[in-house]
């Protein structure tokens, strides 16, 4: 763009905040289990973070469920207050925390973010230490620093999403994708259940107290990563315009680039099915499994493990198969399993093929974060993320609201044999759901399949500006 370079403004700047360590960083010739040094110290703090994450998310609903609001009929509101002011952030400030993103270094952003975040803990624990507040004014605290650390998160992970493009040659982006994948995963086992032990042994502080803890480690990671002198000196030359300017670039970016459309479009379609699956899980183990609803939880270990390895098989198998291939195969493999779950009636059996069914989500997120990386540009990459990010939320949400209606309504007394098969109202459901995955992993196959990577970048870039 022939736009003439401008001094970034001060507000958006974080240059007097964090000292930059800037070398030349090459990739190496034979790259280790965790790739390179930068990346080892990135995967160890969001490991770190990631955990504390679980364990903080689980001790704040058994510290409100069964402390604050304790015996109270608005005690289900109280807990659904936690999700609400979680999810909010996605949608209020994500849109627009991508184009502060693009603006500022993304190292200082991720470290800024987790001062913040760990500040904002640290006041919590405080609070909570002080002495038993008001019930409306715990909840009053605690609502606002799941809020605000949520915001934080909004410009923290595209940040990452960028830095991981920065750190990581193209090559070797999936395998990293997969490795901090496999963190998540294993974060999803252990962190509710170290939580839970915490919480009932020594009580809500020290969870408070690890959780801030984290967030420092994962900023002292961060802060020793050391990027290309030519890297830092271009983001800090980064092009001014117009905040609404620069948003609905981002949008036209999306909208234009045929591969990214179809992965959006795939994406949320698929989610919409998939987001039914954990607010039906529980009837689905009483009414199909025959098994008490105690035992969701072992469903929700196998899964994790399973999501944990194939995030390490994902990354191989991108590499050999290729991003795009990689990513719809995911989704047909993800329809496939997921249907022979929902006409399971045997615990043991759905145990087995829930633990299968981690390897194609897996596969399909170790996908598709390279493939973001490879065809938008590194100055857009935040602005596409806070376009994927509120959909993918919002579908998710949406499709947990109507699943829940039509097994509450519709569907509430529905039974039917047909060609000896029996439905009910959750197998039907998720017999759908493995239909929605099946139509979105089409659809990517039919769009993706011819599809070059290389030449989508080129002709889905936008005309310089005059």
């Amino acid at each position: 763009m022939s736009l003439e370079v401008e001094k970034p403004d001060k507000q958006d700047d974080f240059s007097g905040c964090i000292p930059e360590v800037t070398v030349a960083v090459e990739a190496p010739k034979h790259p280790g289990l965790l790739i390179n040094r930068n990346f080892t110290l990135l995967w160890l703090g969001q490991t770190i973070s990631i955990i504390g994450d679980y364990v903080f998310d689980t001790t704040l609903l058994l510290w409100v469920a069964t402390s604050i609001s304790r015996n109270q009929p608005w005690a289900p509101l109280a807990v659904s207050g936690i999700f609400i002011m979680a999810s909010l952030p996605v949608f209020l400030i994500g849109p627009i925390a991508g184009v502060f993103v693009d603006r500022w270094p993304k190292r200082r952003t991720m470290i800024c973010m987790d001062v913040a975040r760990a500040l904002l803990i640290t006041i919590l624990l405080i609070a909570a230490l002080s002495g038993r507040l008001p019930a409306s004014w715990e909840l009053g605290f605690i609502y606002a620093v799941v809020f605000i650390t949520n915001a934080c998160s909004q410009f923290f992970n595209p940040a990452r999403l960028v830095l991981i493009g920065d750190i990581v040659a193209a090559p070797e982006r999936a395998r990293a994708t997969g490795r901090l994948q496999m963190a998540v995963s294993l974060a999803t086992i252990f962190g509710p259940v170290l939580a839970t032990v915490l919480y009932s042994t020594v009580g809500v502080y020290i969870a408070l107290a690890l959780n801030a803890l984290s967030f420092v480690i994962s900023l002292l990671a961060i802060w020793a990563i050391r990027l290309s002198f030519h890297r830092e000196q271009r983001e800090k030359t980064t092009q001014r315009r117009a905040f609404w300017a620069e948003f609905r670039e981002g949008l036209a970016f999306c909208m234009h680039n045929r591969i990214l459309t179809t992965v959006i479009v795939a994406l949320v379609v698929s989610l919409f099915g998939i987001g039914s699956v954990n607010g039906l899980a529980i009837f689905f183990v009483e009414q199909n499994l025959h098994a008490p609803a105690g035992q969701y939880s072992i469903l929700v270990m196998a899964i994790g493990i399973g999501t944990a390895i194939g995030a390490v098989v994902g990354g191989m198998v991108a590499q050999r198969l290729g991003l795009i291939r990689t990513l719809w195969l995911a989704l047909l493999a993800m329809s496939a399993i997921f249907f022979v779950f929902s006409r399971l009636t045997s615990f043991t059996f759905a145990v087995i093929v829930i633990f299968f069914l981690g390897f194609p989500i897996a596969a399909f997120n170790v996908a598709l974060m390279p493939l973001v990386l490879k065809i938008v540009p590194r100055e857009l990459v935040g602005r596409v993320a806070a376009v994927i990010n509120p959909l993918q939320s919002l579908s998710l949400l949406f499709s947990i609201f109507v699943a829940g209606t039509l097994v509450s309504t519709v569907l509430a007394h529905f039974h039917l044999t047909f060609l000896g098969i029996t439905f009910g109202p959750v197998d039907t459901i998720y017999t759908a759901v493995a239909a929605l995955v099946l139509i979105a992993g089409l659809y990517a196959m039919v769009n993706l399949s011819r599809a070059s990577i290389e030449a989508e970048v080129i002709t889905s870039s936008l005309p310089d500006e005059q």
